[in-house]
């Protein structure tokens, strides 16, 4: 339970020291945002601010775990280790489209095709490897039965799970990348899922089919080790907040937004709580869903629309909501979300009993 501390603690000193580091050398470099011209016309005061500020708190958080655990003596798990390869994994992806949009002087970077790939290439990688390192109880990070809340009986196969998991991360990753839209919306509502995965793996690590439990226990790889990544992680988005919020000094660019998505779904992944992911990430649903809405209804009306923009956030800022209130407010949605997900966790425990 220390490691939690430390990594949370760690993480949070880290990120929030070297964020400032990383603000002036960017600066200095002058690689800043680029804005789209169709988008809000309030945002175009914050072209050229520093981008790419991912490198930070996946830093920070692979740093912080790595270290608790030099603290505490216990050995890494391959449940972390390959989440963190995920997260890694499509931070360098949203490093290149992030190094492309700079050196073009312009907003696009990699085609939305070679973004889905270079993706879609990790996560597969994530699925396949975590289909082996089996622990002394015949466990694996991932497992090939479908989990809504916990792990089901029901077995999809091997393939089925890879190509699941494939959509997992995708849509995830994906998701905090639509939401990464408006000064600290991203980073506080990854904080509050964050936070959830500590309290879930915590409590599956109590209720352990491992630790000799026989009612309803769980049978997980390595819940107690990932509630301490899940600390160091939510630990560096703390940190990193602090320089993120409005007036952000600091953007996270697609190599912080798609590594957070990437965590996010590894750690729902290997914590067998892979549906419960659409309520622990209920504001990237909600965001990811009100494109998909604008797209396809302008597809079909011919032209029309239903938000005046997509994602969801500029639809407020065009309506006249100030910034600061449409993220607090959307932060307060994320909240709801993850207490629901939260719950419908510990009720299903419950009512199984």
């Amino acid at each position: 339970m220390k490691g939690i501390i430390y990594a949370g603690s760690l993480s949070t000193l880290f990120s929030f020291l070297f964020t400032p580091i990383l603000i002036r050398l960017l600066a200095r470099k002058g690689y800043g945002q680029e804005i789209r011209d169709d988008g809000p016309k309030s945002h175009h005061t914050k072209r050229g601010t520093p981008t790419m500020g991912g490198i930070v708190f996946i830093s920070a958080s692979t740093f912080a775990y790595l270290i608790s655990h030099l603290i505490s003596g216990v050995a890494l798990s391959a449940s972390a280790l390959l989440v963190i390869g995920l997260m890694c994994g499509l931070g360098l992806v949203g490093f290149l489209d992030d190094w492309l949009k700079i050196s073009r002087k312009q907003s696009l970077g990699l085609k939305a095709r070679e973004k889905l790939l270079g993706q879609a290439i990790i996560a597969a990688g994530f699925g396949v490897l975590g289909l082996h390192f089996r622990d002394s109880y015949g466990l694996t990070p991932i497992s090939t039965h479908l989990s809504t809340v916990r792990e089901t009986s029901l077995v999809i196969g091997t393939a089925a799970a890879i190509i699941w998991i494939i959509f997992l991360v995708l849509g995830t990753s994906n998701g905090v990348n639509l939401t990464d839209g408006l000064d600290g919306l991203a980073s506080g509502a990854a904080i509050l899922a964050f936070l959830a995965f500590i309290l879930i793996g915590v409590w599956e690590f109590k209720q352990s089919c491992a630790l000799g439990q026989v009612s309803q226990c769980y049978e997980v790889r390595d819940p107690l080790d990932i509630a301490v990544l899940a600390a160091a992680l939510a630990g560096a988005c703390a940190g990193f907040l602090w320089w993120n919020a409005s007036p952000a000094r600091i953007f996270m660019g697609d190599v912080g937004s798609l590594a957070l998505g990437g965590a996010i779904s590894g750690i729902g992944i290997v914590l067998r709580t892979e549906m419960l992911l659409a309520l622990l990430g209920g504001l990237f649903v909600i965001i990811t869903l009100s494109v998909i809405i604008q797209t396809g209804f302008f597809k079909i009306s011919g032209g029309k629309r239903v938000f005046k923009m997509a994602p969801l956030q500029h639809h407020f800022e065009l309506l006249g909501w100030g910034e600061v209130t449409i993220v607090i407010r959307f932060w307060i949605i994320a909240g709801l979300s993850v207490a629901a997900g939260l719950g419908l966790f510990y009720g299903q425990w419950v009512v199984s009993q």
